[in-house]
């Protein structure tokens, strides 16, 4: 469907007219809101960039969110919930919706009125997704599609350039990005089917922090783009080595990394490779990582509680280039057969028998959490 006009529309579709022959609602059963927001709106629209819009959304702006929110068959207050969950700005009554924004409430909706969903979760789904994708667009835009969209020949304008570049793109995106979330899905149910019920929201898991030591420094040195390089190349050093053995990459916070584990294993390995791995990196600088072992909440793809926060204090203690674990842990390792209760006990010739050493470190007081004592994780063997 081509576009030849600063409208957005197709051709054969006037401005004024809702898609599909819609009679257009009665202007006066419409708020009060159109003055201000409508028209800084309108100042910032772009020809070409109301050109992409149309490509990826697959139709033209149709719809004032009153409009849409009575096609969809739902409250003006629900619609406008769902959207600021969504992460999208208000826009007054400004004719800025499509079909897709439609669906997309009645869908949600729809749930709800079932009975799959109450309110407050169909909420939850519209905040959930809209933060992950919002991260995930900005990613793609700002690692290939600015790369990419460099103009060939001179005269050419970036927004000629990506015009066919997305349309070539979209579709492959789109199809790879419900595979994946579809094998996330999987993984994630599959844990859920596998746990008890009580642990359905409150688990024991391994919560470990890694962090970049003296960033603050690095930042003050370092050029905007080497920064960005730095914290790109550490952000995707440890998501690769958390996935590769078993843990799972909540969170990344620059110069910080939030992990979990099913099991003190699994974390230790993590744990123990993170520091191998960005030792032989010349290029990265010391990390420092640390973990601990406990009940869990769980909250939109996030955990919180005093296990995660002893994992983050454990963190800001731990040395350069070391791992520090709590008591937990620690026994949990021992009670696998991971690592011994003490090395003065290990008997004679049995040494490979475990993977990995504990040394007790001077117990001391923790903001917020008391007094703990800490141990140094290391692999046995080399």
């Amino acid at each position: 469907m081509t576009v030849d006009d600063a409208s957005g529309l197709p051709p054969h579709e006037e401005p004024g007219e809702p898609h599909g022959g819609q009679p257009e609602p009665d202007e006066r059963e419409e708020p009060e809101e159109r003055g201000g927001s409508a028209r800084a709106h309108a100042v910032e629209e772009d020809p070409i960039a109301l050109r992409l819009e149309h490509l990826i959304l697959g139709s033209g702006r149709h719809y004032t969110p009153f409009q849409a929110a009575r096609s969809a068959g739902v409250s003006m207050d629900l619609a406008a919930r769902f959207w600021r969950a969504m992460g999208f700005a208000d826009i007054g009554q400004a004719r800025a919706l499509t079909e897709a924004d439609v669906l997309a409430l009645r869908r949600l909706a729809g749930m709800v009125e079932a009975g799959l969903i109450s309110e407050s979760t169909a909420i939850q789904v519209a905040r959930s997704t809209g933060q992950t994708t919002a991260r995930l667009a900005e990613w793609q835009t700002d690692s290939f599609l600015e790369e990419l969209t460099e103009p060939p020949e001179p005269g050419m304008t970036r927004g000629e350039v990506a015009y066919p570049l997305v349309e070539l793109l979209l579709p492959e995106l789109e199809e790879f990005l419900t595979y994946v979330w579809r094998r996330q899905l999987a993984a994630a149910t599959s844990r859920v089917v596998r746990s008890d019920d009580e642990e359905a929201v409150d688990r024991r898991l391994a919560v470990g922090f890694a962090d970049l030591v003296g960033f603050t420094r690095l930042t003050r040195r370092l050029e905007e783009e080497e920064l960005g390089e730095l914290v790109e190349a550490f952000e995707t050093t440890a998501a690769d080595q958390v996935a590769a053995h078993g843990g799972r990459l909540i969170k990344t916070l620059g110069d910080e990394v939030l992990f979990v584990a099913d099991d003190a294993g699994t974390a230790a390995e993590i744990g123990i490779r993170l520091i191998e791995t960005m030792n032989g990196d010349e290029t990265m600088p010391a990390l420092r990582v640390g973990m601990a072992f406990g009940t869990v909440t769980t909250r939109m793809g996030d955990v919180f509680g005093t296990t995660v926060n002893l994992a983050s204090r454990l963190t800001s203690i731990a040395p350069r280039d070391a791992v520090l674990v709590d008591g937990e842990l620690a026994q949990a390792l021992v009670a696998a057969g991971e690592a011994p209760e003490s090395e003065a006990e290990i008997a004679p010739g049995s040494e490979e028998k475990y993977r990995f050493g504990l040394q007790p470190m001077w117990r001391r007081p923790v903001r917020g959490l008391g007094v703990v004592e800490p141990w140094l994780l290391s692999r046995r063997g080399g």
